[in-house]
C-alpha cells in the first residue's frame, strides 16, 4: 500500500504545483509590466519637467531678467507719393511698431507726430522698384528704426561696411527698445 499511497500523493501534488507555477508566472509578468509602465511614465514626466525648467532658465540667462512680452504700437495708415518720375505712384502703408515694453510705447506716443513725419519723409524718398523688393522693405524697416531711435535718443549700432576689418573695438549700444517695424498693409499703386 505504500506504493499506491505514494502514487496517489504525487498525483494531486502535480496539479497543485503546475497551478502554483502558473500563478507565480502571471504575478511576475504583471510586476514586470507595471515596472515598465512606471519607468516609461516617469521618463516622459521627467522630460516635460526638463523642458519647463529649461525655457525660463534660458530666457533668464540671456538677459538676466525675466522676459516680458513685447508691446505693439500701431501707427495710423499712411498714403505717400513715391519718388518715381512723374510722381503718379504712391504707397499705402500700415505700420505697427514692436517695442520692448508698455513704458516705451507710452514714450513713443508722446513723440508720434515727429516720428510719423520722419517716416513719411523716409518713404517719400523711395522708388517703386526699391519698395517692391524684399531687400528694399528690410532696408526701409531698418531706416524707420534708425529714424525713431534718432528722435527718441536711443543709441544704435552702425552696420559695418562689407569687407572692412575692425580696426578699433567700439562699445556696443544697449538693446534698442524699438525691436521691429511690422508692415500690416503694403499697397503700391
Amino acid at each position: 500500500m505504500s506504493a499506491a499511497t505514494a502514487t496517489d500523493a504525487q498525483a494531486p501534488a502535480k496539479p497543485k504545483s503546475k497551478l502554483m507555477l502558473i500563478i507565480v508566472g502571471v504575478v511576475v509578468l504583471a510586476l514586470i509590466g507595471a515596472g515598465a509602465a512606471f519607468f516609461l511614465l516617469k521618463k516622459n514626466a521627467g522630460e516635460d519637467e526638463d523642458d519647463e525648467d529649461y525655457a525660463p532658465a534660458a530666457a533668464q540667462q540671456s538677459s538676466g531678467k525675466p522676459r516680458t512680452p513685447p508691446t505693439f504700437l500701431p501707427m495710423d495708415n499712411m498714403v505717400v507719393n513715391l519718388a518715381d518720375q512723374g510722381g503718379n505712384r504712391f504707397v499705402q502703408l500700415g505700420i505697427t511698431l514692436q517695442v520692448q515694453d508698455a513704458k516705451t510705447g507710452d514714450e513713443l506716443k508722446a513723440y508720434m507726430p515727429t516720428i510719423r513725419s520722419g517716416v513719411l519723409l523716409l518713404i517719400s524718398q523711395r522708388t517703386t522698384d526699391e519698395i517692391l523688393q524684399i531687400k528694399g522693405k528690410e532696408q526701409l524697416s531698418a531706416d524707420i528704426i534708425a529714424e525713431i531711435s534718432g528722435v527718441m535718443g536711443y543709441e544704435i549700432d552702425e552696420p559695418e561696411a562689407e569687407g572692412a576689418e575692425r580696426k578699433s573695438k567700439r562699445r556696443r549700444a544697449p538693446p534698442n527698445p524699438v525691436q521691429a517695424v511690422l508692415f500690416s498693409s503694403f499697397i503700391v499703386q
